[in-house]
């Protein structure tokens, strides 16, 4: 007997064993998906890990149910690179696989009913509802989903259980493939017609059929067959053809009378997505410098730092370096951190490589994909630009991958399992094909950059702006001078509104950028200071003026907008502080006649809503463009000229190690999307306190300082990229069971690892989200020294001991290895 190592999609450690019959599936391959039963009733797909001959002996395998691949869906690459995930980033690789892959590689299950085969039904006691289910069975098996429109209830799982329990019926799984190829209806001239003379005789015939004679004319419009006979083999699209105004009825006419013939044809749901382009790409000696300097490093390093300046023309050395690894017959992976970007970017890589490479994203759909997983698969990709998920792909023969804006932390996934950091991850994964690794930014992450100034990776800068263009001129609004002054008007500043009147003066645009979505982030209650919070986590709730909702930012719980206060019924209710759509109103208010725009999580859910929105602000329909973080990051406009930055102060002084790194990032970064071209830009930052010194380095855009400053207090305080950190968090509906399983846990791991290297528990800022409280232990060690593996494992085996106590088992233990 033949066995398999089956990984599992659950948050459960190791494999599974299984058996299977060489006769029916002879030569399983790793990789491979495999149909299975786990329990007494799930059906799950699992990919094969080995392929044994051990029978095990203290329990008898079940049996495959199916092998779905004769070909594996997974390279031996990725199972390399997901054991290594799966390990670092202390999650089981069940939980790694479930988040690889598409959801359209996945196999569903529904059940079926049946009618047992040696039940005598007339035997049966059966109710009115039992007897119809069993007479839509009389007539063929049906799916559970339909029994509840044949009884016509909502719940008809009682009257299934009862008939099973008489032994009427039998439930089982039937498996379902999730991917389905898209199919569209093409047509085509017959073959009697599809001359030159059967034409003539067709046009006679249908002389007096004037609508019938349209759709014969509209598809030798598009169907060029007199001057290209064989284009009528290859037909058209029957969608294509009935957009060009012609009568469906005689079209449908034609079909049946034999003149054009139809046929289904499996299509990609990619194509169209991309315009084709043959740009060429001319570099500016300081680019052709940086991307020298890239070649050099990358003989004696894996791992390349490009720090250039906003602006710089960065894209332009990927492009390069792309079609050089593209001409040697390699793959690249261009990983990007927003969705939001890479629709710009697609764009510009389209004028130059056509429809030559694929985009890998979550808005597209499971089908789409599937479709670019196989098109990897099959060498039909072998440039694939996407977000962090795909370095999940299956590259065969990768040899660059490039992270965009490295210092982002959108690179870095929270939940669920694998808590990855895409960056990371990426250098790993080009380790396994000896690939090269770019990381390119104008502001690197502090560890990157202490990495690079080690030695550890290559260092080049590119420190000038393309064509020259200049950095943009950084003015700080003092609001408590203007406060007293009464200059203001809303949130806005006397400085920036005089900016942005100049700006639209002279036919330019501007963006302003304020970190938080909505109308304001809570309500409060001027007479008993009542705030509305989400019943289920431990914040207030965000009012969104639009759809006059108070909405929880964390679990998505919406209520009605209140017109008095649920305590004292005061109807003194006022919005504090502001977001995006408090701005977009203010702004509308003083500058009726400007077109603004909004671009946050509210205002792009749909598929192309990023597009719509860039595509509009590009053309110049839109002149001041609002947004959250999304509006800083990569993003090329000809004609901004102004960027308006709120709340500097909340992002300088959030209560977290990282808050000056990402404040300094996130407004630098802003900052670059003015004056990119001719004029010099202009960013206007509002603040509380000028004299703040991360201001100096901004206004000088001068991040080796900053750096210098940022690394002393890193050092002083042990925290990364000198220190290691892994953050544990314990989560359970009870606040008393969550706070004493990490109390627990925390005395058991100090007795190994000491006082200096545990820090808490302590109850987050957040202490309650979705109806789960939650408590921290923060692991901060030295980064050399130490067994990685060894404490890794430790901690797991501390996990476990935890959870074997019966007053903890409801209690979840989550691992966030180096969190950001």
């Amino acid at each position: 007997m033949s066995y398999l190592e089956v990984i599992l999609p659950l948050p459960l450690p190791g494999t599974f064993t299984y058996r299977f019959s060489d006769l029916l599936y002879p030569n399983p391959q790793i990789g491979a998906r495999v149909v299975v039963q786990f329990g007494k009733r799930k059906i799950y797909t699992g990919i094969i890990h080995s392929v044994h001959n051990e029978t095990p002996t203290n329990y008898n395998p079940k049996e495959i149910l199916d092998l779905v691949d004769q070909e594996p869906v997974l390279t031996l690459q990725q199972l390399q690179f997901f054991e290594w995930m799966s390990s670092y980033y202390m999650c089981t690789l069940g939980e790694v696989i479930n988040a690889a892959l598409p959801a359209g590689l996945k196999i569903s299950s529904e059940s079926i009913l049946s009618l047992h085969p040696e039940t005598v039904i007339e035997d049966l006691d059966l109710t009115e509802k039992e007897q119809s289910i069993i007479n839509h069975l009389l007539s063929g098996d049906i799916k559970m989903s339909e029994v509840n429109k044949i009884l016509d209830i909502k719940s008809p799982y009682n009257h299934v259980k009862n008939l099973k329990e008489k032994n009427a019926i039998q439930v089982f799984e039937q498996v379902k493939d999730k991917y389905a190829p898209k199919k569209e209806t093409w047509i085509r001239l017959s073959k009697p017609h599809a001359t030159e003379d059967g034409l003539d005789s067709l046009s006679a015939e249908l002389e007096k059929k004037i609508k019938q004679l349209d759709v014969l004319l509209a598809y030798l419009r598009l169907v060029p067959l007199l001057e290209s006979p064989s284009s009528n083999e290859q037909g058209i699209s029957k969608k294509e053809l009935t957009q060009s105004a012609i009568s469906p009825s005689s079209l449908k006419t034609l079909i049946k009378n034999g003149v054009f013939e139809e046929w289904e044809k499996t299509v990609s749901r990619l194509d169209g997505m991309k315009a084709s382009g043959t740009q060429q790409i001319n570099l500016s000696p300081a680019q052709a410098q940086a991307r020298k300097g890239i070649l050099e490093s990358f003989q004696s390093k894996g791992t390349v730092l490009l720090k250039g300046v906003t602006g710089s023309g960065k894209t332009e050395i990927f492009i390069s370096l792309i079609q050089d690894i593209l001409e040697n017959g390699g793959q690249v992976l261009y990983l990007l951190p927003e969705i939001a970007l890479t629709t710009q970017i697609i764009k510009r890589l389209a004028k130059v490589f056509g429809d030559q490479f694929g985009v890998f994203h979550s808005r597209y759909s499971d089908n789409e994909r599937v479709e670019v997983w196989q098109k990897i698969q099959k060498g039909e990709f072998n440039f694939v630009v996407g977000v962090r998920s795909a370095i999940f792909l299956p590259f065969n023969d990768l040899s660059l991958i490039i992270v965009d804006e490295e210092h982002e932390t959108s690179f870095k996934q929270y939940e669920p399992a694998p808590r990855y950091h895409a960056r990371d991850a990426a250098i790993y994964l080009a380790s396994i094909f000896h690939a090269k690794t770019l990381l390119a930014t104008a502001t690197p992450s502090l560890e990157s950059y202490h990495n690079a100034l080690e030695g550890k990776y290559g260092l080049v800068r590119l420190d000038e702006r393309y064509n020259e263009a200049i950095l943009p001129n950084v003015t700080l609004a003092n609001l408590v001078k203007e406060r007293k002054q009464r200059k203001i008007k809303g949130n806005f500043s006397s400085a920036l509104i005089e900016a942005i009147e100049r700006v639209l003066e002279k036919g330019k645009q501007a963006i302003l950028f304020q970190n938080r979505r909505g109308y304001a982030p809570y309500l409060t209650c001027q007479n008993c200071g009542f705030i509305p919070k989400c019943p289920h986590c431990d914040v207030s709730l965000t009012f969104h003026i639009h759809q006059n909702l108070l909405i929880c930012h964390y679990c998505g719980h919406k209520s009605e907008m209140l017109s008095s206060c649920v305590q004292c019924n005061s109807q003194e209710l006022k919005t504090m502080s502001f977001g995006t759509e408090k701005i977009e109103e203010e702004l509308q208010l003083l500058l009726p006649n400007a077109r603004i725009g909004r671009m946050d999580l509210d205002t792009t859910r749909s598929k192309y809503s990023y597009q719509k929105i860039i595509d509009d602000f590009e053309r110049g329909d839109i002149d001041v463009l609002v947004g959250t973080q999304m509006v800083s990051k990569g993003l090329d406009f000809d004609h901004v000229e102004l960027v308006g930055v709120f709340d500097a102060d909340r992002m300088i002084h959030f209560p977290d190690f990282r808050s000056h790194e990402r404040a300094y990032q996130l407004i630098h970064q802003v900052s670059g999307r003015a004056g990119r071209r001719a004029d010099q830009g202009h960013v206007v930052i509002q603040t509380n306190d000028p004299e703040q010194a991360i201001f100096s380095h901004l206004k000088r855009q001068d991040y080796e300082s900053f750096f210098n400053r940022e690394i002393l207090e890193r050092q002083q305080f042990h925290y990364p990229p000198f220190y290691r950190m892994i953050r544990i968090t314990f989560k359970d509906n009870e606040k008393q069971v969550a706070g004493n399983a990490a109390q627990f846990y925390s005395k058991q791991i100090r007795k190994q690892l000491g006082d200096m290297r545990v820090i808490g528990p302590v109850e987050p800022m957040i202490g309650r989200i979705r109806n789960q409280y939650l408590f921290d232990i923060t692991v901060k060690f030295e980064k050399h020294g130490l067994n990685l593996t060894a404490l890794k494992e430790f901690l797991l085996n501390s996990r476990n001991m935890l959870l074997s106590q019966q007053l903890y088992k409801s209690v979840k233990v989550i691992f966030d290895v180096d969190p950001v």
